[in-house]
């Protein structure tokens, strides 16, 4: 079973960038398609951004296309998130998340496994 772990949030200010970076062990990242999800305190959980198996297709949310960029490194097993121009609606705890499926998801209940999460907090 994969595990995966987040890292990268923290506090910035408005207008700045953060990488977020996930691991993965027990299991080979090129299996699977990744995610990048937000929660925000009282709201549901977002899709952020999600890419194939081999990075040749991506998915933005409108809300962050042009700004956050996914990537991954299949030989380090590492995906990240490059999140520039944040702003303070970009406040939320990020997860990472496994999909064993072929398809480019963008529903959370697709995927099989998470990270913990890492908090972002976008000061204005």
């Amino acid at each position: 079973q994969i595990q995966l772990v987040e890292s990268g949030g923290g506090l910035v200010q408005a207008g700045g960038s953060l990488t977020l970076s996930c691991a993965a062990s027990g299991g080979t990242l090129s299996n699977y398609v990744m995610g990048w999800f937000r929660q925000a305190p009282g709201k549901d959980r977002e899709t952020v951004a999600s890419i194939s198996w081999n990075g040749g297709r991506t998915y933005y949310a409108n809300s962050v296309k042009g700004r956050f960029t996914i990537s991954r490194d299949n030989t380090k097993n590492t995906v990240s998130l490059q999140m520039d121009r944040l702003k303070p609606e970009d406040t939320a705890i990020y997860f990472c998340a496994a999909d064993s499926g072929v398809g480019l998801s963008t529903r959370a209940e697709t995927y099989d496994y998470w990270g913990q999460g890492t908090q972002v907090t976008v000061s204005s």
